[in-house]
């Protein structure tokens, strides 16, 4: 039996919001506090709100290559529907709960938690190897969050200063923007009709 739209909205809810049990679980077993670096800073804001503009782009570009347009077309059908049928207030808040509570466990707990022992670089690249499994859907698509996780974890220390603002702010926005787009695709299909 598919899900309907609160069923949807609730298991987002726990799913993403058990994220950040287990960031702050795991943060005080590893004596990490997975929200030190949130701070609020107008800089951060604005590099957040540009840095979000790249990855929308590569998400509109991917009509017009073979192996994204059919992540594209995947997006649709498992998610299309359900998006479809949630208000813009609710798609905002998908796209901010997704975009928030990822990078507090991402890039605030486990991407300083492995620079311990693998420096920075190690600890970006380890970090978003775990990001990219946690969003396999298919090989292409793992792959492509892998490098988005690399954008989010380089955005973290862009500013001058460390700021989980800034990776919260562009995976949030991209989120929500990419959810409109993969409802209003939705609903084209459905104007279209059968093929």
């Amino acid at each position: 039996m598919p899900l309907n739209r609160v069923q949807f909205l609730w298991l987002a809810t726990l799913f993403e919001g058990a994220l950040v049990v287990i960031a702050i679980a795991l943060g005080q077993w590893l004596l990490i506090d997975p929200f030190e670096y949130l701070k609020p800073d107008h800089v951060a804001v604005i590099i957040g709100l540009l840095g979000c503009l790249p990855l929308y782009g590569l998400f509109l570009a991917s009509d017009y290559l073979a192996a994204t347009r059919d992540i594209r077309e995947l997006l649709i059908d498992r998610l299309g529907g359900l998006l479809a049928a949630c208000s813009l207030q609710e798609l905002i808040y998908l796209g901010f709960l997704a975009g928030t509570t990822e990078e507090i466990l991402f890039r605030g707990l486990l991407q300083p938690w492995l620079e311990r022992d693998w420096g920075p670089f190690g600890g970006l690249i380890f970090s978003n190897l775990l990001f990219a499994l946690l969003h396999w859907i298919t090989p292409t698509y793992a792959l492509l969050a892998g490098l988005s996780g690399l954008y989010l974890g380089l955005s973290l220390d862009i500013g001058g200063e460390r700021n989980l603002l800034t990776p919260i702010l562009i995976h949030a926005l991209y989120d929500l923007l990419a959810f409109v787009a993969v409802a209003r695709a939705y609903r084209v299909r459905l104007k279209a009709g059968p093929h």
